[in-house]
């Protein structure tokens, strides 16, 4: 057998062992693409969404509890005002 012989029956050999791999690599790569990278954008769509609505809404609880401190401090100076008075 020469080289170029040699060489070639390598090369036919090892096509033979990749087109397997190949063919697993295509169907992982689909897999990724047309399964897996949709629904990971989905679910960073809804994550980034949720952080929204919940980063304003502790925006709100700040002030609500920035009022209710203040409500409280209020209420317990007329409570002490209608006890002198009563």
């Amino acid at each position: 057998m020469t080289d170029n012989e040699l060489l070639l029956a390598m090369s036919t050999l090892l096509d033979k062992k990749l087109k397997p791999i190949e063919q697993r690599l295509k169907s992982i790569e689909l897999t990724l693409e047309n399964g897996v990278k949709p629904r990971l954008q989905n679910i960073e769509a809804c994550y980034t969404s949720t952080y929204d609505r919940y980063k304003n809404s502790v925006e709100g609880y700040e002030t609500m509890q920035a009022d209710i401190d203040i409500m409280k401090k209020v209420i317990a100076e007329h409570s002490e005002k209608l006890q002198k008075l009563a």
